[in-house]
């Protein structure tokens, strides 16, 4: 009687180490998941530029289907988005238009390091679609062709990278200046790309990305700029102090080699 007894026991004891055993495979082939245990789908909040809009689109997308996380962005001008970061907008990564803006969060103390360069950006001139501009003539001729109530779309340089390289892209085409009543600033270069988009301006400089996305490219004649009418559009993500780890593999995500030919696919050229 004794002996079964102790044979039964081993044996549960057995069973009881083989069921553990499996549990512990089955943990590391399908690894916690919080939506799972109840506690909802992972977020994760982050300020990007809003050149960005269409590829993050697509990015977010992916990493979502990949990994459950959903990231959430908030679109603006990069210099307002730094601004809104020093006064503590909670987000855990900013990704900038520029490298300059950058800089200025990590001479503040706000980042985890300098960040890295994920992108060199590309301008674009646009005219409405039924524009009788000479758009093919280049960047010049369209200014030249103007009429004297017609307006021209950049966004405001004091806060976007993408206006301070259209300024410097019309000086270099020669266009020394546009007069006052011509000119309209967007907050953000999306905005900018709005007010050619929708008839409230007759021509503008816009970010190639976003002048050949499908949502907007219907409504746009574009011809792409040469990268030498202004200083390289590198633009640079960096981390924000306390980031998490999910904010940490996001990061990490869009520096691969498969993130990294979306944002080609979208106009962007590989950083350098």
């Amino acid at each position: 009687m004794h002996a079964g007894f102790s044979d039964r026991l081993r044996q549960d004891r057995r069973a009881s180490t083989l069921l553990l055993g499996a549990l512990l495979a089955s943990a590391t082939l399908f690894p916690f998941s919080a939506q799972a245990q109840g506690q909802g789908p992972v977020r994760l909040k982050i300020a990007a530029a809003s050149n960005l809009k269409f590829v993050l689109a697509d990015l977010t997308t992916q990493y979502k289907q990949q990994t459950g996380v959903q990231v959430e962005v908030n679109l603006g001008a990069s210099g307002n988005l730094a601004r809104q970061i020093l006064q503590g907008l909670p987000v855990e990564q900013f990704i900038s238009a520029d490298e300059v803006w950058v800089a200025e969060l990590v001479k503040a103390g706000r980042t985890v390091d300098a960040g890295q360069r994920y992108a060199t950006g590309r301008l674009a001139l646009v005219v409405p679609k039924n524009s009788a501009l000479p758009l093919a003539q280049g960047l010049a001729a369209v200014v030249r062709a103007l009429k004297p109530g017609d307006k021209f779309a950049i966004a405001n340089p004091a806060l976007a990278p993408y206006g301070v390289a259209a300024v410097e892209a019309l000086q270099r085409a020669g266009v020394m200046s546009l007069p006052a009543h011509q000119k309209v600033l967007g907050d953000n270069i999306g905005q900018a790309t709005q007010f050619v988009a929708t008839g409230a301006a007759q021509a503008g400089i816009t970010a190639l990305a976003l002048a050949q996305a499908p949502e907007i490219a219907t409504s746009l004649q574009v011809l792409a700029l040469p990268s030498d009418l202004h200083a390289p559009l590198h633009q640079r993500m960096v981390l924000l102090r306390g980031a998490s780890a999910t904010a940490t593999n996001w990061h990490r995500f869009l520096l691969s080699a498969p993130a990294q030919a979306v944002f080609v696919r979208h106009g962007y050229a590989l950083p350098q």
